[in-house]
């Protein structure tokens, strides 16, 4: 006698779990074009720096965007309560880890100064670099006006899950199709792991979407709440709805695969499942010149009752150049991402990041591991 189901699971996959199939016919990696598009807006690498306060300061938006990416300013941040963001990001680097949530909780407890989001995204602005800022759902109708005074480029609408569809106690919530039209910029909204609400929030009119939910390095949301999807899975599924929404309206959304990403394959494997761009945090943290000082911590960390978060130590490895570009001075995989991603496009004969998304991927939960065991072993002493 079958028993009758209540639940039915599917099997979703991780990046450790899969591999690109290589093409047959195979391509020289300088020849690749891996530029990514965002209406107007076109850069040179698909990478973007994360809306994390370890991550992304003023500096690091104007060093990003010369590099051909841009980096995203966290408006709800360090950078926007404080005058002297640098003096806080040392305390916080310095603060032992017994005491390190504690301090956050207190930090980020203090009021966002509204002319502060004026004066960083300027400071951005006046080196000539292309400036994009990240606000929560619940801030946006507040601050959405100001980043476009203050001349923003690109407007981020991200929290831990965003739908096109949100049932709260005010009487209208955030409307994305008519944020679309009050404000004259790209507006990238975030973060979504399924095809039904990535298909809702690209038929509001935006201009792309964030993928994933739960696995960066300093976040905890899968174990605090229970909630995400492996990242292959995710991007998949995402990849579907955009096709989807191509199909119904002759509009090409990008998808930004974000989060949980630890080495150059691991970008090349989300290339593959379907992004058109990725967003990175604790690989960028790693640089010498990200503000946290060799620490990351997760955005959701300083929450006054949940935090969801926690402060790793990434290290300092290299320059932002040698980890995008190379030369590489490590071995595992996490520097001159770029040129893991213009040789996996070459080994699979895709040209372009569109050609990349016909590429085969397998099932391969030993890929990291199969003949190895000298690494393994090395790697435990």
């Amino acid at each position: 006698m079958t028993e009758p189901q209540f639940k039915q699971l599917r099997r979703a996959y991780g990046f450790d779990e899969v591999a690109i199939v290589p093409g047959d016919i195979t391509l020289n990696p300088d020849q690749t074009n891996i530029d990514f598009k965002i209406e107007d807006l076109v850069f040179s690498i698909p990478i973007i720096a994360a809306a994390m306060d370890a991550v992304t300061d003023v500096n690091f938006a104007v060093l990003m965007s010369q590099m051909g990416g841009f980096a995203v300013l966290h408006l709800e941040g360090i950078q926007t309560r404080y005058d002297n963001p640098h003096q806080v990001l040392a305390e916080i680097a310095q603060a032992p880890q017994a005491e390190v949530t504690a301090l956050l909780q207190k930090i980020y407890s203090a009021p966002i100064k509204e002319n502060l989001i004026g004066e960083r995204i300027q400071a951005i602005k006046r080196q000539g670099a292309t400036c994009a800022v990240s606000v929560t759902p619940a801030n946006t109708k507040r601050f959405a006006p100001l980043t476009a005074e203050a001349g923003a480029d690109i407007l981020v609408v991200q929290s831990t899950v965003t739908t096109a569809r949100h049932i709260s106690k005010s009487y209208r919530g955030l409307i994305f199709s008519e944020l679309r039209q009050a404000i004259p910029m790209p507006i990238i909204v975030g973060n979504c792991v399924s095809y039904s609400a990535c298909l809702e929030l690209m038929r509001t009119g935006i201009s792309g979407v964030l993928v994933g939910v739960g696995p960066g390095a300093a976040c905890t949301t899968r174990e605090v709440l229970g909630v995400g999807v492996p990242q292959v899975t995710a991007t998949i599924d995402c990849a579907a709805a955009r096709d989807e929404y191509l199909r119904e309206s002759g509009r090409y959304v990008p998808i930004i695969t974000d989060g949980g990403f630890r080495r150059g394959g691991d970008l090349c494997k989300a290339l593959a499942a379907g992004a058109d761009a990725v967003m990175l945090g604790s690989i960028l943290a790693q640089a010498k010149e990200a503000p946290g000082r060799g620490y990351h911590w997760g955005m959701s960390h300083p929450h006054p009752a949940l935090p969801r978060g926690t402060r790793i130590k990434v290290g300092s490895t290299g320059t932002l150049e040698q980890i995008l570009f190379g030369p590489t001075s490590v071995t595992d995989g996490s520097q001159n991402l770029v040129g893991a991603i213009r040789t996996a496009m070459g080994v699979c004969g895709a040209a372009t990041i569109q050609d990349m998304h016909k590429a085969e991927m397998v099932v391969a939960p030993a890929i990291t591991t199969e003949g190895k065991s000298w690494q393994l072993s090395q790697s435990c002493h």
